[in-house]
């Protein structure tokens, strides 16, 4: 594997590189820059998703058939390496990097002709209706449950960890229609519109602190004698599971790690820099500098996986589970990172304020950016659980791998 660009992918990038520096909006970086985990306020995220969209970028792993640039996928990584560099926020990752390749695959002429020209022109914004009290890793025990009445199923039961549910247009929900057989024998896959009466969405709190009105990120969402077309039954019934298993392969292997994971380090080094141990700067000390160097060889490591990864997609590979691989060591470094800025900091991460906003004037007790250490290290927690936990990931790579 040649890691070096060659002279029409270094010119691909001063191409991207120089066209978000000219039209991302100054307040969409800065909001992103401060918010816990790169995500925004939904005014700001359609605001850039429309500029990219008019652009023809906002979709880089579609085909051109569908919308897509038609991208290779050294130009995607080149692309998400660019985005990251600029402070862009997460785009709609359960519109653009999940439901869509589902429809692609699975749905029917109708649906794909509704729903992704939407999603390409920024129209309409997606959750995802997974985990419920009690099925999360386990996602086979889902209880909610969907009744055929005519041309219409009625939706009852609730989903739980719903991210951006209070302002999504729609979510692709697993619902069981059939308890014989296998559990994963049983599960369908509905799009619901969540407008739809009988939808109830409350907020939940995360530890972060994020508390302001329509800043937090994740819900539970309710339902109760929803309705939902059968038109809106993506494939056929109660074979929902094999759809939502290709699913996962995106949500797990559809976002690259490693130019979020560089972004991150050089603005811990940065932070770093500002802090003092023992009289005497942090980046002095040999312990600091050999964490550092530790993490910093780990994440290399992550983007060699993903550039291997994105080498074997060029033959028309589904991510398969090289996905499991990418997703967790991604997300276990991005929690290393987390853990050594509340240790850089030290002292200045137990002011544990509520979420200030990209444009606020309030000073930081300890210097800029010192006040985020500890809210984004909780946040961060998560993400070795959503997806698929670490330890599910290590069952799927004992199995797949090794043959255990």
């Amino acid at each position: 594997m040649d890691l070096r660009f060659t002279a029409e992918e270094l010119a691909f990038q001063r191409e991207v590189r120089d066209w978000i520096a000219a039209n991302m909006p100054k307040e969409v970086a800065e909001e992103s820059r401060r918010s816990r985990s790169s995500h925004v306020s939904r005014e700001r995220l359609v605001q850039w998703q429309r500029i990219l969209a008019s652009r023809g970028w906002l979709c880089p792993n579609w085909p051109q058939e569908h919308g897509g640039p038609g991208w290779n996928s050294t130009q995607k990584f080149i692309f998400e390496m660019e985005m990251a560099r600029a402070d862009s926020p997460y785009l709609s990752s359960f519109s653009i990097k999940m439901v869509a390749p589902v429809l692609m695959k699975y749905g029917s002429e109708a649906q794909k002709k509704r729903f992704l020209p939407k999603i390409a022109a920024a129209e309409e914004l997606w959750c995802q209706g997974y985990s419920e009290p009690g099925s999360g890793s386990d996602l086979a025990s889902l209880r909610t449950r969907a009744v055929r009445e005519g041309d219409h199923y009625v939706v009852n039961g609730q989903k739980i960890w719903t991210t951006n549910a209070h302002w999504a247009d729609w979510i692709f929900c697993l619902v069981r229609t059939s308890g014989e057989g296998k559990p994963q024998e049983g599960i369908s896959f509905l799009l619901i519109d969540m407008k739809s009466p009988g939808i109830k969405v409350d907020p939940i709190y995360l530890g972060d602190g994020t508390r302001a009105p329509g800043r937090h990120e994740v819900n539970q969402v309710f339902f109760t004698d929803v309705k939902v077309p059968v038109e809106n039954r993506v494939g056929e019934e109660n074979k929902g599971w094999t759809y939502a298993k290709y699913l996962l392969e995106f949500e797990r292997g559809g976002q690259a790690y490693g130019p979020r994971l560089r972004k991150a380090y050089r603005h811990l080094e940065e932070l770093a820099a500002t802090q003092t141990k023992d009289g005497r700067k942090l980046p002095d000390d040999p312990t600091w500098r050999e964490k550092m160097a530790a993490l910093e060889i780990e994440i290399d490591a992550v983007e060699m996986n993903e550039l291997s990864f994105y080498s074997s997609l060029k033959t028309g590979d589904t991510p398969g589970f090289m996905a499991s691989v990418v997703k967790m060591r991604g997300t276990e470094a991005g929690q290393k990172v987390t853990e050594l800025a509340v240790e850089a900091v030290a002292n200045y991460a137990q002011p544990f304020t509520e979420l200030r906003n990209y444009d606020s004037n309030i000073v930081p007790v300890g210097g800029e950016y010192v006040d985020d250490a500890a809210p984004r290290y909780v946040n961060q927690r998560k993400t070795t659980i959503y997806g698929g936990s670490s330890e599910v990931q290590r069952n799927i790579m004992a199995k797949a791998l090794l043959g255990l």
